[in-house]
């Protein structure tokens, strides 16, 4: 057995690759992308280590292109859960037994193979499966996952090196145990590095998962786990299972041995999920880690001196950027009237000149958003504004022959609780409530208590007192509040990410505190010279 205080490297953020016409990696990437486009592949479930395909499939066809079938996933019933959590028992005691480090190792070599050979695959795969822009698709399953394998690796290390003090003829220790049990890990279609994280960041600690993503997500959920099974994780650990996640989480949170959920998904899932976790709650061994992240209606809040143009980019970005698909996307803004005409006509401008088609076409800035029911949902919410007196600044089309394309969409509004104000639309919709410069205090409440959500939000302000002032008033507002900034975008070891309220537990995946999720303090005490007499000295005569 080796000895040594071992240290992992020092983790760094992943460069973003620019793919620059006539660069190699653009080249390369571009091949990728033709190459996986022309076949259909099986995607089967992974138990045990083992592919499993069941009796029931589904198909996985690029949002962008109806007629484009990329996979046929192979979709799980009860036994297959069943299983997989059997696969997890097993391979629990031994996962659990090995040394910290050597679990490290794992996850820091599926970084680096993620950083380069398997890099064009995952990048390709979240492209064409889930319609996102080669610069979305790259900061996201590309670098934010990388991120997270390494940076949650140098977390590890922090935890296991904190320890308790010891008095003098005493020895305390701490032993970071894993959860007794399994976890589940329900994942989300709009983030590949959301899926790879959440069933890892707890193996990592020395937990064993089931792993059920998004059926939206499958073809690249599919190759993480061929990355993993490549990088040497070992048989039983993390469990792929796909199709419903009704029944799955039906199956695996009545198990007495259900012992977390890692969760990112809606808000309205989630509370149904703890509703589930409740029901069974005297069927556990132990009380289940319920952990998750979930909706948002974010922010942005311009005050008199902000800088036109550089909020007018932030709204642009914050709100199209991958469809406005992201929890963190900036759904409502709050421009003050002497800025408005100006940013009225950028926003105008930024939102009509924005390419949108087919994501294999690199020159593009939007694909398509994820299916039919999205679409439907977004073409409804904007006729539903527009009949209810909003004004269509921007967009407000949609085109379904080809792909479920949504117009990037900017809606004015007279009134702050308006439908599209206050509720999520989870598409690249922006509404904007143009107040009196003269009413910044009352916007102020106005951007507190108008959604339930509480993820992410922005202040524009060259006034120093007045973004220490909305910092203030807006502090439980979102988990992640940005200064001059869109509200998207956070980075792993930068700006752990997360959200309270109705939009999660806030557990930040990202630092060291989502990790500390995934253990079980054991406090040990070693006295070396125990005493032999039972008696204390003022007892004494």
């Amino acid at each position: 057995m080796s000895t040594g205080q071992f240290r992992v490297p020092v983790p760094r953020n992943e460069p973003v690759r620019a793919y620059e016409p006539g660069s190699p990696q653009r080249t390369a990437l571009e091949n990728q992308l033709a190459a996986m486009a022309k076949e259909r592949i099986e995607a089967p479930m992974n138990i045990g280590g083992r592919d499993v395909r069941g009796s029931a499939s589904f198909e996985v066809a690029a949002p962008h292109d109806h007629d484009l079938v990329l996979a046929d996933v192979f979709a799980a019933e009860p036994a297959h859960v069943t299983a997989a959590i059997a696969a997890a028992a097993d391979a629990a005691a031994d996962w659990a037994a090995w040394p910290w480090q050597e679990r490290a190792g794992v996850f820091l070599r599926a970084a680096e193979l993620l950083a380069g050979p398997w890099r064009d695959v995952v990048n390709a795969a979240t492209m064409l499966g889930q319609s996102k822009s080669v610069y979305q698709a790259e900061i996201d399953a590309a670098c934010e996952l990388i991120d997270f394998w390494r940076y949650n690796v140098a977390f590890a290390e922090r935890i296991y090196s904190e320890q308790p003090e010891s008095s003098p003829g005493v020895w305390n220790r701490m032993d970071h145990r894993p959860l007794e049990g399994f976890v589940l890990a329900l994942t989300p279609f709009n983030f590949t590095a959301i899926a790879g994280n959440l069933p890892t960041a707890p193996a990592l600690m020395g937990c064993v998962t089931v792993w059920k993503p998004s059926e939206k997500q499958a073809l690249s959920a599919h190759h993480l786990m061929g990355l993993l099974r490549a990088a040497g994780l070992p048989d039983g650990v993390v469990n792929l299972v796909h199709g419903d996640g009704a029944m799955v989480s039906d199956v695996a949170m009545a198990h007495r041995d259900f012992a977390g959920l890692h969760f990112t998904g809606s808000t309205t899932v989630f509370r149904g999920l703890w509703r589930k976790t409740a029901e069974h709650i005297d069927a556990y061994r132990n009380y289940p880690r319920i952990v998750g992240e979930t909706g948002g209606k974010d922010f942005v809040l311009a005050h008199p001196s902000a800088g036109v143009d550089e909020l007018v980019v932030a709204l642009g970005r914050g709100a199209f950027e991958y469809q406005g698909q992201k929890c963190s996307a900036a759904s409502r803004a709050y421009v003050p009237q002497s800025l408005w005409p100006a940013v009225r006509d950028g926003l105008a401008d930024l939102a009509g000149s924005i390419p949108m088609g087919d994501v294999a076409d690199l020159s593009n800035f939007m694909g398509a958003v994820i299916d039919e029911r999205a679409y439907r949902r977004l073409t409804e919410a904007v006729a539903s504004a527009r009949d209810a007196g909003a004004q269509v600044l921007a967009g407000g089309g949609a085109d379904e022959r080809e792909g479920w394309f949504v117009e990037p969409t900017v809606l004015v509004t007279g009134d702050p609780r308006s439908d599209t104000m206050v509720r999520e639309l989870f598409g690249p919709v922006l509404t904007v409530f143009v107040y009196d410069d003269r009413e910044w205090d009352a916007t102020l409440d106005l951007v507190e208590e108008s959604a339930p959500y509480a993820l992410t939000g922005a202040v524009f302000a060259d006034d120093r007192s007045a973004v220490d002032q909305a910092s203030v008033r807006l502090r439980h507002a979102a988990g992640n509040f940005y200064v001059n900034d869109k509200p998207t975008g956070a980075v792993v070891g930068q700006q752990p990410f997360g959200g309270a309220r109705a939009s999660g537990t806030n557990d930040k995946a990202g630092s060291v505190l989502n990790l500390l999720r995934w253990v079980s303090p054991r406090t040990l005490k070693e006295t070396f010279v125990p005493p032999t007499d039972w008696r204390y000295p003022h007892m004494g005569p």
